[in-house]
């Protein structure tokens, strides 16, 4: 099977310079500089643009299994996505807190890293990697509602 994700070959201070707002520039520094905190490890870029930290198996029940990294983020200028591979959900109480943004499953979207409590998301993120560094490879899909 093919992997969802897959890691690639620029280095993430060359896809940050390449960022063409100066804005978008500032709140990804910030946020690479947050998630490598929380991760303790060295960003990579992922597919087109996403920037992510650590890595973790999936197997889903069907039988399709990969690696994708545990916190990571996509960067645009006027939305950002983050992505909460454990699931939205099991941050609902947080993410009450958090300030401006939308969800869908699995990703948190922003405008500007200024809507947001910083030291919610800061939970949010430490809560995910815990969550998925504990489930040492048995990580699956993540339903809806999954909490």
């Amino acid at each position: 099977m093919t992997p969802i994700a897959k890691q690639t070959a620029p280095s993430v201070k060359s896809f940050l310079a390449s960022l063409d707002d100066e804005q978008t520039q500032a709140d990804a520094k910030m946020l690479v500089a947050l998630m490598k905190r929380i991760s303790g490890k060295t960003p990579k870029i992922w597919n087109v643009g996403t920037i992510g930290f650590d890595t973790y198996h999936y197997k889903y029940d069907s039988g399709r299994e990969g690696d994708n990294a545990v916190l990571s983020f996509y960067p645009r200028k006027g939305k950002y996505t983050i992505y909460l591979m454990d699931g939205c959900a099991r941050h609902s109480k947080l993410l009450e807190k958090l300030g401006k943004h939308t969800t869908s499953r699995v990703c948190l979207y922003f405008k500007r890293l200024s809507d947001l409590d910083l030291t919610v998301l800061e939970k949010i993120l430490e809560q995910s990697y815990a969550y998925i560094k504990a489930q040492d490879g048995n990580m699956g899909q993540v339903q809806e509602g999954w909490r």
